[in-house]
């Protein structure tokens, strides 16, 4: 695969983008800081003996969109995936103190995703297909009290990927949705784990098994398939009532 990686520098798109490279795969990384991505960029290139390119996209500034990708075009020789794993996060209360942050990452992780993944859309019909892997959250399966604010953006990110996948897999583009529960990062420090949390190069090795295979969704780490299956046959009255 020839893979553009947005979020490459971080957490699970680091470990992500680590398990491409070991994997034989050609890697080009987006994002910000410019730092950060070259220093993603030289470990990668040690990891695979292949040099990793790299572009600026600042996901608050839609028109370095297009820029962007048309360096990954260049560097790759034309790109056939596409993997987006950034995104904005903070708790709940940190976010209902600070309704400016919450502006943001409700532009970020819902309105501007969809703008970059639309211009994803135009290019790989263009040549024929490609997939499209796009990492939402559990979170935005089921309305919850801890994570209001944030699941909203991911509840409708997750609609907009599935119609995607819907609208467009018989014209050859493969549209995955992963959904990640709690994984041990940088984003989730400071919070309380369950049992079933995960880790980012577990997560990566499931992205790669979805990749290879076009699974519509791949739920990460494997148990919250069934926590959410769960969740989501609850009553009302019950949610209101829990803390999960």
């Amino acid at each position: 695969m020839k893979v553009v990686l947005l979020g490459g520098t971080t957490g699970m798109g680091r470990a992500l983008a680590r398990t491409l490279v070991e994997n034989g795969h050609d890697v080009f990384l987006l994002g910000l800081p410019p730092q950060e991505l070259t220093r993603s960029a030289e470990d990668l290139s040690a990891r695979s003996q292949r040099p990793v390119g790299t572009a600026e996209l600042d996901l608050e500034q839609p028109s370095t969109f297009e820029p962007a990708l048309d360096s990954a075009d260049a560097a790759l020789g034309s790109f056939d995936t596409v993997v987006v794993t950034a995104g904005m996060f903070k708790a709940q209360d940190a976010l209902e103190a600070d309704l400016e942050f919450t502006r943001r990452m409700l532009i970020v992780n819902y309105a501007h995703l969809v703008i970059f993944c639309e211009h994803v859309r135009r290019r790989l019909l263009a040549r024929g297909g490609g997939t499209l892997c796009c990492f939402s959250s559990v979170a935005g399966d089921r309305g919850r009290k801890p994570i209001a604010l944030y699941g909203s953006s991911k509840a409708g990110l997750s609609h907009y990927l599935e119609s995607l996948d819907h609208r467009h897999r018989a014209e050859g583009l493969r549209v995955i949705t992963v959904k990640p529960g709690f994984v041990h990062t940088g984003m989730t420090a400071g919070l309380k784990p369950p049992p079933f949390a995960g880790q980012p190069e577990g997560v990566a090795k499931d992205v790669l098994r979805a990749l290879t295979a076009g699974t519509p969704v791949l739920y990460t780490p494997w148990p919250w398939r069934f926590v959410m299956m769960i969740i989501r046959m609850l009553p009302r009255f019950v949610m209101r009532r829990v803390q999960f």
